[in-house]
């Protein structure tokens, strides 16, 4: 016997409620000064050059080695200083 979709349609919004990521609240912008808090740059301080929301991703200028080098990195590893 087949379902109907009445009976169809709540498993299919929930399903599509699951695979929606949540958005992140971020508390800096680009160009702002941040601290690196977690991972091999742990202490490193840089500024935002770019922010992936859909990826909760954020790419760092910090200074290695005498020079400005992009590190991307999660909304978590850094901190606003």
């Amino acid at each position: 016997m087949a379902l109907l979709d009445h009976e169809i349609n709540p498993i299919l919004k929930q399903a599509t409620k699951e695979t929606e990521k949540p958005k992140a609240k971020i508390s800096f912008s680009k160009g702002q000064n941040v601290r690196v808090i977690d991972g091999p740059f742990t202490d490193f301080i840089g500024s935002v050059s770019d922010i992936n929301m859909d990826r909760n991703k954020v790419t760092v200028m910090v200074s290695f080695f005498g020079r400005e080098t992009p590190v991307s990195l999660d909304f978590l590893q850094v901190e606003k200083i």
